[in-house]
């Protein structure tokens, strides 16, 4: 499943393991994953974010939307982004937000035919230990 975009962050040796247990440490993240016969095909993060806003003070943050590359096309993308969106209202948010590498168009269009506008410019910069 990976597919990294242009000028995505090289893969960090990490272990799985690990990272999973520190992602969902705080309870406000889900791992959501779809299995075809135990083995992964898709998958995505959803983190619920308090905010100090008036409009949307519960975000839900969508990240690592991810279907195999050989199943695309087949509504999984659509039905996990449905899952997300339920989970979403369920946790209490009120906007459902993600970035997306702007290099990746056909993905753009994906989000767009699902009701996603892009409203904002996102910046990233790595973080060095000092």
């Amino acid at each position: 499943m990976e597919d990294r975009a242009p000028g995505s962050p090289e893969p960090v040796e990490a272990d799985p393991v690990a990272q999973y247990l520190a992602m969902i440490a705080d309870g406000t993240t889900q791992l959501v994953v779809g299995l075809d016969g135990g083995a992964v095909v898709a998958c995505y993060q959803l983190s619920i974010l308090h905010l100090v806003s008036p409009s949307t003070p519960i975000r839900a943050q969508v990240e690592s939307v991810r279907v195999r590359s050989d199943l695309r096309g087949q509504g999984i993308g659509a039905a996990l982004m449905a899952d997300a969106e339920d989970r979403a209202r369920a946790a209490g948010a009120v906007l459902m937000q993600f970035t997306s590498n702007a290099a990746r168009t056909d993905a753009h269009r994906f989000y767009e035919r699902l009701g996603f506008d892009a409203t904002h410019a996102g910046f990233k910069k790595p973080l060095e230990p000092r």
